[in-house]
Protein backbone atom coordinates (compact mmCIF):
# COMPACT_ATOMS: atom_id res chain seq x y z
CA UNK A 1 0.00 0.00 0.00
CA UNK A 2 1.41 3.40 -0.96
CA UNK A 3 2.04 5.97 1.74
CA UNK A 4 -0.66 8.28 0.39
CA UNK A 5 -3.20 5.46 0.61
CA UNK A 6 -2.24 4.80 4.22
CA UNK A 7 -2.71 8.49 4.91
CA UNK A 8 -6.23 8.45 3.45
CA UNK A 9 -7.19 5.55 5.68
CA UNK A 10 -5.74 7.32 8.71
CA UNK A 11 -7.76 10.43 7.99
CA UNK A 12 -10.95 8.45 7.52
CA UNK A 13 -12.87 11.42 6.15
CA UNK A 14 -14.36 12.47 2.86
CA UNK A 15 -12.41 15.72 2.99
CA UNK A 16 -9.43 13.92 1.50
CA UNK A 17 -11.28 12.67 -1.56
CA UNK A 18 -10.90 15.04 -4.47
CA UNK A 19 -13.66 15.51 -7.03
CA UNK A 20 -12.86 15.23 -10.72
CA UNK A 21 -11.50 18.57 -11.95
CA UNK A 22 -13.80 20.81 -13.94
CA UNK A 23 -11.00 21.97 -16.21
CA UNK A 24 -7.64 20.73 -17.37
CA UNK A 25 -5.48 23.50 -18.78
CA UNK A 26 -3.22 21.03 -20.59
CA UNK A 27 -1.88 17.57 -19.85
CA UNK A 28 1.02 17.41 -17.42
CA UNK A 29 3.46 14.64 -18.16
CA UNK A 30 5.93 13.17 -15.70
CA UNK A 31 8.98 14.92 -17.06
CA UNK A 32 11.41 17.37 -15.60
CA UNK A 33 9.84 20.73 -14.70
CA UNK A 34 10.27 23.59 -17.13
CA UNK A 35 13.88 24.75 -17.34
CA UNK A 36 14.32 28.40 -18.17
CA UNK A 37 17.01 29.46 -20.59
CA UNK A 38 16.83 33.08 -19.49
CA UNK A 39 18.68 32.56 -16.25
CA UNK A 40 21.55 30.42 -15.08
CA UNK A 41 19.27 28.75 -12.54
CA UNK A 42 17.29 25.71 -13.60
CA UNK A 43 13.96 24.83 -12.05
CA UNK A 44 14.58 21.17 -12.68
CA UNK A 45 14.34 19.26 -9.41
CA UNK A 46 17.55 17.89 -7.97
CA UNK A 47 15.63 14.67 -7.38
CA UNK A 48 15.68 11.72 -9.76
CA UNK A 49 12.96 12.49 -12.33
CA UNK A 50 12.18 8.77 -12.73
CA UNK A 51 11.56 8.27 -9.04
CA UNK A 52 7.94 7.65 -8.04
CA UNK A 53 6.41 10.11 -5.57
CA UNK A 54 3.04 10.24 -3.87
CA UNK A 55 2.43 13.72 -5.30
CA UNK A 56 3.79 15.99 -7.99
CA UNK A 57 3.15 18.94 -5.67
CA UNK A 58 2.50 18.99 -1.94
CA UNK A 59 1.46 22.36 -0.55
CA UNK A 60 1.79 23.24 3.13
CA UNK A 61 -0.66 26.05 3.84
CA UNK A 62 -4.11 26.78 2.43
CA UNK A 63 -3.89 30.55 2.09
CA UNK A 64 -4.09 32.62 -1.07
CA UNK A 65 -0.77 31.57 -2.58
CA UNK A 66 -1.07 27.91 -1.68
CA UNK A 67 -4.64 27.59 -2.95
CA UNK A 68 -3.83 29.30 -6.24
CA UNK A 69 -0.71 27.23 -6.86
CA UNK A 70 -2.62 24.03 -6.06
CA UNK A 71 -5.52 24.78 -8.35
CA UNK A 72 -3.39 25.82 -11.30
CA UNK A 73 -1.01 22.87 -10.92
CA UNK A 74 -3.92 20.44 -10.77
CA UNK A 75 -5.39 22.07 -13.84
CA UNK A 76 -2.23 21.16 -15.72
CA UNK A 77 -2.69 17.52 -14.71
CA UNK A 78 -0.35 17.38 -11.72
CA UNK A 79 -1.27 15.27 -8.71
CA UNK A 80 -1.62 17.80 -5.89
CA UNK A 81 -2.36 17.70 -2.17
CA UNK A 82 -2.80 20.68 0.11
CA UNK A 83 -2.39 20.62 3.89
CA UNK A 84 -4.26 23.08 6.10
CA UNK A 85 -4.61 22.68 9.86
CA UNK A 86 -8.25 23.79 9.95
CA UNK A 87 -10.96 23.76 7.32
CA UNK A 88 -13.31 26.05 9.26
CA UNK A 89 -12.36 29.27 11.03
CA UNK A 90 -12.43 29.84 14.76
CA UNK A 91 -10.62 31.25 17.74
CA UNK A 92 -7.14 30.44 19.02
CA UNK A 93 -4.71 28.89 18.60
CA UNK A 94 -5.03 28.87 14.80
CA UNK A 95 -7.55 31.67 14.14
CA UNK A 96 -6.97 31.13 10.46
CA UNK A 97 -8.25 28.22 8.33
CA UNK A 98 -8.65 27.27 4.69
CA UNK A 99 -8.44 30.49 2.71
CA UNK A 100 -5.62 31.80 4.88
CA UNK A 101 -5.22 35.07 6.74
CA UNK A 102 -7.06 37.08 4.09
CA UNK A 103 -10.30 35.14 4.27
CA UNK A 104 -10.36 34.44 7.99
CA UNK A 105 -8.60 37.21 9.92
CA UNK A 106 -7.48 39.65 7.26
CA UNK A 107 -8.72 41.34 4.12
CA UNK A 108 -12.27 39.98 4.04
CA UNK A 109 -13.50 40.50 7.62
CA UNK A 110 -11.52 43.74 7.80
CA UNK A 111 -13.26 45.10 4.70
CA UNK A 112 -16.63 44.15 6.18
CA UNK A 113 -15.66 46.17 9.26
CA UNK A 114 -14.63 49.06 7.00
CA UNK A 115 -18.06 49.07 5.38
CA UNK A 116 -19.76 49.06 8.78
CA UNK A 117 -17.58 51.87 10.10
CA UNK A 118 -18.38 54.30 7.29
CA UNK A 119 -22.15 54.53 7.71
CA UNK A 120 -21.98 57.15 10.50
CA UNK A 121 -19.97 59.46 8.26
CA UNK A 122 -22.56 59.14 5.52
CA UNK A 123 -25.35 59.92 7.95
CA UNK A 124 -23.59 63.02 9.27
CA UNK A 125 -23.73 64.59 5.79
CA UNK A 126 -27.37 63.72 5.12
CA UNK A 127 -28.76 66.94 6.61
CA UNK A 128 -26.77 68.95 4.11
CA UNK A 129 -28.65 67.12 1.38
CA UNK A 130 -32.01 67.84 2.93
CA UNK A 131 -32.60 64.72 5.00
CA UNK A 132 -33.93 65.61 8.43
CA UNK A 133 -33.80 63.60 11.63
CA UNK A 134 -31.26 61.01 10.55
CA UNK A 135 -29.15 59.63 13.41
CA UNK A 136 -26.29 57.16 13.60
CA UNK A 137 -28.20 54.73 15.76
CA UNK A 138 -26.38 52.14 17.87
CA UNK A 139 -23.85 49.67 16.51
CA UNK A 140 -24.48 46.08 17.60
CA UNK A 141 -21.07 44.39 17.76
CA UNK A 142 -22.53 40.95 18.44
CA UNK A 143 -24.86 41.05 15.43
CA UNK A 144 -22.02 42.13 13.20
CA UNK A 145 -19.76 39.31 14.43
CA UNK A 146 -22.50 36.72 13.97
CA UNK A 147 -23.03 37.83 10.38
CA UNK A 148 -19.29 38.02 9.80
CA UNK A 149 -18.80 34.48 11.08
CA UNK A 150 -21.51 33.18 8.79
CA UNK A 151 -19.84 34.80 5.81
CA UNK A 152 -16.39 33.45 6.65
CA UNK A 153 -17.83 29.96 7.15
CA UNK A 154 -19.42 30.22 3.71
CA UNK A 155 -16.08 31.20 2.19
CA UNK A 156 -14.28 28.33 3.97
CA UNK A 157 -16.70 25.97 2.28
CA UNK A 158 -16.23 27.63 -1.11
CA UNK A 159 -12.46 27.29 -0.91
CA UNK A 160 -12.53 23.68 0.22
CA UNK A 161 -15.33 22.22 -1.87
CA UNK A 162 -15.44 24.37 -4.98
CA UNK A 163 -12.11 26.10 -5.55
CA UNK A 164 -9.90 23.15 -4.55
CA UNK A 165 -11.82 19.86 -4.69
CA UNK A 166 -13.54 20.68 -7.96
CA UNK A 167 -10.09 21.40 -9.40
CA UNK A 168 -8.90 17.94 -8.38
CA UNK A 169 -6.80 19.00 -5.39
CA UNK A 170 -6.69 16.61 -2.43
CA UNK A 171 -7.47 18.71 0.65
CA UNK A 172 -6.12 17.32 3.94
CA UNK A 173 -6.90 18.82 7.35
CA UNK A 174 -3.43 18.54 8.79
CA UNK A 175 -0.14 20.33 9.39
CA UNK A 176 3.07 19.41 7.68
CA UNK A 177 6.77 19.50 8.51
CA UNK A 178 9.60 18.71 6.15
CA UNK A 179 11.39 15.42 6.80
CA UNK A 180 13.69 15.72 3.76
CA UNK A 181 13.81 17.67 0.48
CA UNK A 182 11.11 15.39 -0.93
CA UNK A 183 9.14 14.14 2.07
CA UNK A 184 6.75 15.67 4.57
CA UNK A 185 5.49 14.44 7.94
CA UNK A 186 1.74 14.98 7.89
CA UNK A 187 0.12 15.51 11.31
CA UNK A 188 -3.60 14.87 11.03
CA UNK A 189 -5.68 17.41 12.96
CA UNK A 190 -8.60 15.13 13.79
CA UNK A 191 -6.67 12.06 14.98
CA UNK A 192 -3.22 13.39 15.87
CA UNK A 193 -1.68 10.62 13.79
CA UNK A 194 1.42 11.22 11.68
CA UNK A 195 2.18 9.79 8.25
CA UNK A 196 5.04 10.35 5.84
CA UNK A 197 4.31 11.35 2.24
CA UNK A 198 6.65 12.11 -0.63
CA UNK A 199 6.44 14.80 -3.29
CA UNK A 200 8.51 15.77 -6.26
CA UNK A 201 7.92 19.43 -5.39
CA UNK A 202 7.03 20.93 -2.02
CA UNK A 203 5.52 24.40 -1.66
CA UNK A 204 5.55 26.26 1.65
CA UNK A 205 2.74 28.80 1.84
CA UNK A 206 2.04 29.12 5.55
CA UNK A 207 1.92 32.92 5.68
CA UNK A 208 2.73 35.21 8.59
CA UNK A 209 1.75 35.92 12.17
CA UNK A 210 1.36 39.20 14.10
CA UNK A 211 4.44 40.32 16.00
CA UNK A 212 4.23 41.60 19.58
CA UNK A 213 7.24 43.11 21.36
CA UNK A 214 8.53 41.66 24.60
CA UNK A 215 7.39 44.24 27.16
CA UNK A 216 5.84 43.76 30.61
CA UNK A 217 2.14 42.97 30.29
CA UNK A 218 2.19 42.21 26.57
CA UNK A 219 -0.02 39.18 27.29
CA UNK A 220 -2.89 41.64 27.77
CA UNK A 221 -2.57 42.96 24.21
CA UNK A 222 -4.50 41.66 21.21
CA UNK A 223 -3.64 41.65 17.51
CA UNK A 224 -5.44 41.59 14.18
CA UNK A 225 -6.28 37.95 14.97
CA UNK A 226 -8.21 38.46 18.19
CA UNK A 227 -10.02 41.66 17.16
CA UNK A 228 -12.37 39.61 14.98
CA UNK A 229 -13.46 37.41 17.90
CA UNK A 230 -13.85 39.85 20.80
CA UNK A 231 -17.11 39.21 22.63
CA UNK A 232 -17.60 42.90 23.38
CA UNK A 233 -16.67 46.03 21.48
CA UNK A 234 -14.01 47.93 23.47
CA UNK A 235 -15.27 51.39 24.33
CA UNK A 236 -11.69 52.65 24.59
CA UNK A 237 -8.95 51.12 22.48
CA UNK A 238 -5.28 51.89 21.97
CA UNK A 239 -3.85 50.89 18.59
CA UNK A 240 -0.06 50.61 18.46
CA UNK A 241 1.74 50.82 15.13
CA UNK A 242 2.25 52.99 12.08
CA UNK A 243 1.63 50.63 9.18
CA UNK A 244 -1.51 50.20 7.12
CA UNK A 245 -2.99 47.55 9.44
CA UNK A 246 -2.72 49.83 12.47
CA UNK A 247 -4.22 52.78 10.62
CA UNK A 248 -7.05 50.75 9.18
CA UNK A 249 -8.11 49.40 12.56
CA UNK A 250 -7.82 52.86 14.11
CA UNK A 251 -10.20 54.19 11.43
CA UNK A 252 -12.52 51.21 11.77
CA UNK A 253 -12.89 51.39 15.55
CA UNK A 254 -13.30 55.17 15.41
CA UNK A 255 -16.09 54.78 12.85
CA UNK A 256 -17.79 52.14 14.99
CA UNK A 257 -17.90 54.53 17.95
CA UNK A 258 -14.95 53.51 20.11
CA UNK A 259 -12.60 56.09 21.61
CA UNK A 260 -9.36 55.45 19.74
CA UNK A 261 -5.79 56.42 20.58
CA UNK A 262 -3.15 55.66 17.94
CA UNK A 263 0.41 55.37 19.24
CA UNK A 264 3.34 55.31 16.85
CA UNK A 265 7.00 55.50 17.81
CA UNK A 266 7.99 57.46 14.68
CA UNK A 267 7.41 60.99 13.42
CA UNK A 268 4.89 60.02 10.74
CA UNK A 269 3.06 56.81 9.91
CA UNK A 270 2.92 54.78 6.66
CA UNK A 271 6.66 54.64 6.13
CA UNK A 272 7.42 53.70 2.53
CA UNK A 273 4.30 55.36 1.12
CA UNK A 274 4.35 58.64 -0.78
CA UNK A 275 5.13 61.53 1.57
CA UNK A 276 2.19 63.67 0.45
CA UNK A 277 -0.22 60.81 1.05
CA UNK A 278 1.18 60.25 4.53
CA UNK A 279 0.80 63.91 5.48
CA UNK A 280 -2.62 64.17 3.89
CA UNK A 281 -3.94 61.22 5.90
CA UNK A 282 -2.45 62.71 9.05
CA UNK A 283 -4.34 65.95 8.44
CA UNK A 284 -7.59 64.16 7.66
CA UNK A 285 -7.32 62.02 10.78
CA UNK A 286 -6.60 65.02 12.96
CA UNK A 287 -9.37 67.17 11.42
CA UNK A 288 -12.11 64.72 10.55
CA UNK A 289 -11.94 61.82 12.99
CA UNK A 290 -12.02 61.25 16.71
CA UNK A 291 -8.67 59.44 16.68
CA UNK A 292 -6.11 60.80 19.13
CA UNK A 293 -2.89 60.45 17.15
CA UNK A 294 0.25 60.29 19.28
CA UNK A 295 3.53 60.27 17.36
CA UNK A 296 6.90 59.52 18.97
CA UNK A 297 5.04 57.43 21.51
CA UNK A 298 5.90 53.84 22.37
CA UNK A 299 4.27 51.75 25.13
CA UNK A 300 6.74 50.30 27.59
CA UNK A 301 4.39 48.53 29.97
CA UNK A 302 0.81 47.26 30.15
CA UNK A 303 -0.97 46.39 33.38
CA UNK A 304 -4.48 45.18 34.17
CA UNK A 305 -6.69 46.38 37.00
CA UNK A 306 -9.11 44.18 38.91
CA UNK A 307 -12.06 45.53 36.92
CA UNK A 308 -10.38 44.55 33.62
CA UNK A 309 -9.25 48.05 32.70
CA UNK A 310 -5.84 48.18 31.06
CA UNK A 311 -3.19 50.78 31.89
CA UNK A 312 -0.74 51.63 29.10
CA UNK A 313 2.46 53.37 30.16
CA UNK A 314 4.58 55.02 27.44
CA UNK A 315 8.32 55.70 27.33
CA UNK A 316 7.88 58.99 29.21
CA UNK A 317 5.82 57.48 32.01
CA UNK A 318 2.48 58.81 30.76
CA UNK A 319 -0.44 56.54 31.61
CA UNK A 320 -3.57 55.88 29.60
CA UNK A 321 -6.56 53.74 30.54
CA UNK A 322 -8.30 51.62 27.92
CA UNK A 323 -10.39 48.50 27.47
CA UNK A 324 -8.19 46.94 24.80
CA UNK A 325 -4.78 47.50 23.26
CA UNK A 326 -4.21 46.23 19.73
CA UNK A 327 -0.66 45.75 18.47
CA UNK A 328 -0.08 46.07 14.72
CA UNK A 329 3.68 46.42 14.72
CA UNK A 330 4.58 44.08 11.91
CA UNK A 331 4.33 40.39 11.11
CA UNK A 332 6.76 37.50 11.22
CA UNK A 333 6.92 34.32 9.16
CA UNK A 334 5.24 31.20 10.55
CA UNK A 335 8.28 28.95 10.27
CA UNK A 336 7.91 27.23 13.64
CA UNK A 337 7.41 23.50 13.28
CA UNK A 338 8.09 23.37 9.55
CA UNK A 339 11.24 21.27 9.93
CA UNK A 340 13.11 23.42 7.44
CA UNK A 341 16.47 22.39 8.86
CA UNK A 342 15.76 18.72 8.08
CA UNK A 343 15.47 19.59 4.40
CA UNK A 344 18.34 22.07 4.48
CA UNK A 345 16.16 25.09 3.66
CA UNK A 346 17.84 28.40 4.44
CA UNK A 347 16.01 31.06 6.45
CA UNK A 348 16.55 34.76 7.14
CA UNK A 349 15.09 35.51 10.53
CA UNK A 350 11.58 34.07 10.41
CA UNK A 351 11.31 34.25 6.63
CA UNK A 352 12.35 32.02 3.73
CA UNK A 353 14.43 33.68 0.97
CA UNK A 354 13.59 32.62 -2.58
CA UNK A 355 14.65 33.49 -6.12
CA UNK A 356 12.52 35.03 -8.88
CA UNK A 357 10.87 31.66 -9.44
CA UNK A 358 9.96 31.30 -5.73
CA UNK A 359 12.52 28.53 -5.27
CA UNK A 360 14.46 28.17 -2.03
CA UNK A 361 18.08 27.08 -1.84
CA UNK A 362 16.77 23.48 -2.02
CA UNK A 363 15.76 22.76 -5.65
CA UNK A 364 12.62 20.77 -4.77
CA UNK A 365 11.28 23.22 -2.16
CA UNK A 366 9.48 26.46 -3.01
CA UNK A 367 7.80 29.21 -1.00
CA UNK A 368 5.27 31.92 -1.85
CA UNK A 369 3.34 34.59 0.01
CA UNK A 370 4.06 36.33 3.29
CA UNK A 371 6.53 33.67 4.42
CA UNK A 372 8.99 34.98 1.80
CA UNK A 373 8.94 38.60 3.04
CA UNK A 374 8.54 40.12 -0.41
CA UNK A 375 5.28 42.06 -0.71
CA UNK A 376 2.76 40.92 1.91
CA UNK A 377 -0.44 41.34 -0.09
CA UNK A 378 -3.01 38.73 -1.06
CA UNK A 379 -2.96 39.45 -4.82
CA UNK A 380 0.84 39.22 -4.78
CA UNK A 381 0.69 35.76 -3.18
CA UNK A 382 -1.86 34.77 -5.83
CA UNK A 383 0.51 35.92 -8.57
CA UNK A 384 3.47 34.11 -7.05
CA UNK A 385 1.56 30.84 -6.67
CA UNK A 386 0.08 31.04 -10.15
CA UNK A 387 3.39 31.75 -11.84
CA UNK A 388 5.12 28.98 -9.95
CA UNK A 389 2.63 26.39 -11.20
CA UNK A 390 2.76 27.81 -14.73
CA UNK A 391 6.54 27.35 -14.67
CA UNK A 392 6.67 23.93 -13.00
CA UNK A 393 3.73 22.30 -14.76
CA UNK A 394 2.63 24.52 -17.63
CA UNK A 395 5.82 24.67 -19.67
CA UNK A 396 6.06 28.45 -19.25
CA UNK A 397 8.85 30.76 -18.10
CA UNK A 398 7.09 32.95 -15.54
CA UNK A 399 9.24 34.60 -12.89
CA UNK A 400 7.47 36.75 -10.33
CA UNK A 401 6.83 40.41 -11.13
CA UNK A 402 6.71 42.81 -8.18
CA UNK A 403 6.89 46.11 -10.07
CA UNK A 404 3.83 48.37 -10.29
CA UNK A 405 1.78 46.47 -7.71
CA UNK A 406 -1.33 48.43 -6.76
CA UNK A 407 -2.52 48.57 -3.16
CA UNK A 408 -4.98 50.39 -0.94
CA UNK A 409 -4.99 51.57 2.65
CA UNK A 410 -8.61 51.24 3.80
CA UNK A 411 -8.62 54.20 6.12
CA UNK A 412 -11.08 57.08 5.86
CA UNK A 413 -10.28 58.51 3.40
CA UNK A 414 -8.80 55.62 1.47
CA UNK A 415 -5.37 55.77 -0.10
CA UNK A 416 -4.92 54.02 -3.44
CA UNK A 417 -1.44 53.74 -4.88
CA UNK A 418 0.45 52.11 -7.74
CA UNK A 419 4.04 52.54 -8.80
CA UNK A 420 6.75 54.71 -7.32
CA UNK A 421 6.36 57.32 -4.62
CA UNK A 422 7.74 60.78 -5.31
CA UNK A 423 10.75 60.05 -3.13
CA UNK A 424 11.53 56.69 -4.74
CA UNK A 425 10.91 57.96 -8.27
CA UNK A 426 13.29 60.88 -7.78
CA UNK A 427 15.96 58.48 -6.53
CA UNK A 428 15.45 55.97 -9.35
CA UNK A 429 14.78 58.16 -12.38
CA UNK A 430 16.45 61.42 -11.35
CA UNK A 431 14.28 63.57 -13.61
CA UNK A 432 10.55 63.46 -12.85
CA UNK A 433 7.53 65.74 -13.21
CA UNK A 434 5.04 65.80 -10.37
CA UNK A 435 1.37 66.61 -10.91
CA UNK A 436 -0.95 66.95 -7.95
CA UNK A 437 -4.14 68.63 -6.80
CA UNK A 438 -5.91 68.88 -3.45
CA UNK A 439 -9.62 69.70 -3.47
CA UNK A 440 -12.98 69.08 -1.83
CA UNK A 441 -14.92 66.41 -3.70
CA UNK A 442 -18.41 67.38 -4.80
CA UNK A 443 -19.98 64.90 -2.40
CA UNK A 444 -18.39 66.63 0.59
CA UNK A 445 -18.39 70.18 -0.75
CA UNK A 446 -22.17 70.35 -1.04
CA UNK A 447 -22.86 69.59 2.66
CA UNK A 448 -19.90 71.85 3.51
CA UNK A 449 -17.76 69.11 5.04
CA UNK A 450 -14.09 69.97 5.43
CA UNK A 451 -12.97 66.71 3.89
CA UNK A 452 -10.36 66.89 1.14
CA UNK A 453 -9.05 64.65 -1.62
CA UNK A 454 -5.51 64.51 -2.96
CA UNK A 455 -4.56 63.26 -6.44
CA UNK A 456 -1.00 62.83 -7.64
CA UNK A 457 0.83 61.57 -10.73
CA UNK A 458 4.57 60.95 -11.03
CA UNK A 459 6.02 61.08 -14.55
CA UNK A 460 9.47 60.04 -15.77
CA UNK A 461 10.58 63.20 -17.60
CA UNK A 462 12.75 61.40 -20.16
CA UNK A 463 10.15 58.89 -21.37
CA UNK A 464 6.99 60.67 -20.17
CA UNK A 465 5.84 57.35 -18.75
CA UNK A 466 3.56 57.62 -15.72
CA UNK A 467 5.50 55.74 -13.06
CA UNK A 468 3.37 56.55 -10.03
CA UNK A 469 -0.23 57.31 -9.15
CA UNK A 470 -1.37 58.13 -5.63
CA UNK A 471 -4.93 58.99 -4.65
CA UNK A 472 -6.51 59.82 -1.30
CA UNK A 473 -10.28 60.00 -1.62
CA UNK A 474 -13.50 58.02 -1.28
CA UNK A 475 -13.22 54.74 -3.18
CA UNK A 476 -9.56 55.22 -4.00
CA UNK A 477 -8.99 51.48 -4.20
CA UNK A 478 -11.69 50.94 -6.82
CA UNK A 479 -10.33 53.89 -8.77
CA UNK A 480 -6.65 52.98 -8.75
CA UNK A 481 -7.25 49.36 -9.77
CA UNK A 482 -8.26 50.59 -13.22
CA UNK A 483 -5.41 53.09 -13.43
CA UNK A 484 -2.96 50.34 -12.47
CA UNK A 485 -3.68 48.52 -15.73
CA UNK A 486 -2.64 51.55 -17.76
CA UNK A 487 0.47 52.17 -15.68
CA UNK A 488 1.50 48.51 -15.84
CA UNK A 489 1.15 48.67 -19.62
CA UNK A 490 3.47 51.68 -19.76
CA UNK A 491 0.99 54.51 -20.37
CA UNK A 492 2.50 57.96 -20.86
CA UNK A 493 1.27 61.30 -19.61
CA UNK A 494 0.09 61.99 -23.15
CA UNK A 495 -2.03 58.83 -23.00
CA UNK A 496 -3.63 60.15 -19.83
CA UNK A 497 -4.15 63.57 -21.43
CA UNK A 498 -5.76 62.00 -24.51
CA UNK A 499 -8.26 60.13 -22.35
CA UNK A 500 -11.61 61.86 -21.99
CA UNK A 501 -12.71 62.17 -18.38
CA UNK A 502 -16.01 61.10 -16.85
CA UNK A 503 -17.84 64.16 -15.52
CA UNK A 504 -18.63 64.94 -12.80
CA UNK A 505 -16.29 62.60 -10.92
CA UNK A 506 -13.23 63.01 -8.77
CA UNK A 507 -11.45 60.45 -10.93
CA UNK A 508 -11.45 62.77 -13.94
CA UNK A 509 -8.71 64.70 -12.14
CA UNK A 510 -6.31 61.97 -13.29
CA UNK A 511 -6.79 62.97 -16.94
CA UNK A 512 -7.16 66.74 -16.52
CA UNK A 513 -3.99 67.72 -14.64
CA UNK A 514 -1.98 69.47 -17.36
CA UNK A 515 0.75 71.46 -15.62
CA UNK A 516 3.35 69.96 -13.28
CA UNK A 517 3.27 71.27 -9.73
CA UNK A 518 7.07 70.95 -9.59
CA UNK A 519 9.95 68.97 -10.97
CA UNK A 520 13.05 66.98 -10.05
CA UNK A 521 16.19 67.26 -12.11
CA UNK A 522 19.11 65.06 -11.22
CA UNK A 523 17.18 64.03 -8.11
CA UNK A 524 16.91 67.65 -6.90
CA UNK A 525 13.50 69.29 -6.47
CA UNK A 526 12.83 72.53 -8.36
CA UNK A 527 9.66 74.59 -8.72
CA UNK A 528 10.42 75.83 -12.23
CA UNK A 529 12.50 74.89 -15.25
CA UNK A 530 14.75 77.45 -16.91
Amino acid sequence: MKTSSRLLLALGTATTTAFQPLLRLRPYTQTAPFTTTTTSTSLSSASDDDKEYDYDLLVIGGGSGGVRASRIASGYGAKVALLESRLTHGIKPEYSAIGGTCVNVGCVPKKLMVFASRYPGEIKEMEGYGWKGATEGTFDWKVFLENKNQEITRLNNVYQNFVLKNAGVEVIEATGSLASPNSVSVHTTATGETSLVTAKNILIAVGGWPFKPDIPGIEHAITSNEIFYLEEQPKRIVVVGGGFIALEFASIMDGLGSDVTLMYRGDLFLRGFDGDMRNHLKEEMENNSGIDVKFNTDPKEISKKDDGTLIVVDQDGNELECDAILYATGRKGKIDGLGLDKAGVTTEGTFIPVDDYSRTNVPSVYAVGDITDRIALTPVALMEGHRLSDTLFGGKDRPVDHEYVASTVFTTPEIGTVGYSEEDAAAKFGDIDVYKNRFRAMKHSFPKSETYSLFKLIVDSKTQRVVGCHVATDGAGEMVQGVAIAIKMGATKEDFDNTIGIHPTSAEELVTMRTPSYYYRGGVKTDTLE
